[in-house]
């Protein structure tokens, strides 16, 4: 790997910034003290910072030379409502709240590259750096766009990292087209009639309606979509009844719908009013749909998924840069590829050897309670972040 000697020399220093981070975590649009330090630290090495966008964000300005050309480079900094497992000295400090998913890393990886940037500015242009609140549920990105984040630092294109769990460390993945998928809710009431369970003729049951609903929803990605479009229905909640004797008067359904494409959201969500309305009036009961669209599928630019391969080959080799194989786990930095140009890679945290054994099976697995972000990814990241900005700002590039 050729990792700038710099980063290296610094790599122990910004671990520790990452680990505090770690021990303290908070959750969407709660990132005071995260921002608070991110802010400040940018602040000693000389980067001008503005602070607020999306509640929480803090946006770094590295400008050199003459030119108008800029680049994004954006982290996410807040943390899961899960409770850790892991006993190491960095471990949460607040119940109930945990990095769970590396964003302390992706914190710590691009403020290892902007310590670099503030004394090698070996570029003609601006690097914005973009530290992100609110990623896990809350649309921090949405809301920082919202807040002006494109129109205060135009851009010509956005970048965004995440840790992934898995192969070695010293690997990238990146490819072009859809690489996460849309993340939808839905809540459904069928609205029956109550009886006494003995007499049933004399009430509406909304439970076998529920449960011909749940079947008919699978036909929508069997028999409706085309099969090779990627498209998945998880009803995750039924709740009816309080007493075994007692037809319920009503059965509510909730889940997850995830695509890659909003052409086959829009036909699940159509289907899935159509079944779940008709269902019901089948059996004579009443419908109650909704359905909440939350983030867009993550679609990554051609052109700039390309260069960003081409700087991971200059650091890793071409032969450590695989295809980046889509995944249904949904992802905010979506909003920011809709408004920009841009490519959203995974870097790889290894198994896991990293750390301590003995909390469960995942240390390195996402969203798991004895997770812990690989510190030696800190380098490697923060030398991608420079590299990808410093040959975007080429003065060669077309």
């Amino acid at each position: 790997m050729k990792l700038l000697d710099s980063i290296v020399t610094e790599a122990a220093s910004i671990a520790a910034v990452r680990r505090d981070i770690h021990a303290h975590p908070e959750l969407c649009f709660e990132e005071a003290r995260t921002s608070d330090l991110v802010a400040a630290k940018l602040t000693e090495w000389g980067i001008p910072i503005v602070r607020g966008l999306g509640t929480t964000g803090v946006v770094g300005i590295l400008k050199n030379g003459t030119s108008t050309r800029a680049v994004g480079l954006r982290a996410d900094m807040d943390a899961l409502p899960m409770q850790e497992f892991n006993t190491f000295a960095h471990a949460s400090k607040h119940a109930g709240k945990m990095h769970a998913c590396g964003h302390d890393g992706h914190t710590a990886m691009l403020l290892a590259a902007g310590k670099h940037f503030a004394k090698n500015r070996n570029f003609d242009g601006t690097v914005y750096l973009i530290f992100q609140p609110a990623e896990e549920g809350g649309g921090g990105a949405r809301e920082m766009i919202k807040d002006g984040l494109f129109e205060k630092f135009p851009m010509e294109a956005v970048f965004g990292m995440h840790n992934w769990p898995g192969n070695q460390v010293g690997k990238f993945a990146v490819s072009a087209g859809p690489v996460m998928a849309s993340s939808n809710e839905f809540k459904i009431v069928i609205r029956g009639k109550g009886s006494h369970a003995a007499l049933p003729h004399n009430g509406i049951d909304p439970v076998p309606v529920a449960c011909q609903m749940v079947q008919a929803f699978q036909t929508i990605i069997s028999r409706n979509k085309k099969p090779i479009d990627a498209g998945v229905i998880s009803v995750t909640m039924i709740h009816a009844g309080e007493a075994t004797n007692v037809v319920p008067d009503s059965c509510e359904l909730q889940g997850t719908v995830r695509t890659f494409t909003l052409e086959v959201l829009d036909l699940i969500e159509k289907r899935m009013q159509q079944i779940a309305e008709h269902v019901c009036a089948a059996h004579d009961a009443q419908c109650e749909f909704e359905f909440v669209r939350n983030y867009p599928p993550t679609i990554n630019s051609a052109a700039e998924a390309e260069f960003a391969r081409g700087v991971m080959a200059s650091i890793v080799g071409p032969d450590n840069v695989e295809l980046q194989e889509p995944t249904m786990g949904a992802e905010d930095f979506a909003y920011m590829l809709q408004a920009k140009p841009g490519a959203y890679c995974f870097i790889a945290n290894g198994d896991g050897s990293h750390r301590e054994m003995g909390h469960g099976g995942g240390p390195c697995m996402l969203h798991n309670p004895s997770y812990d972000f690989n510190d030696d990814l800190i380098p490697l990241g923060a030398t991608y972040w420079v590299r990808l900005a410093e040959a975007w700002l080429a003065k060669d590039r077309a």
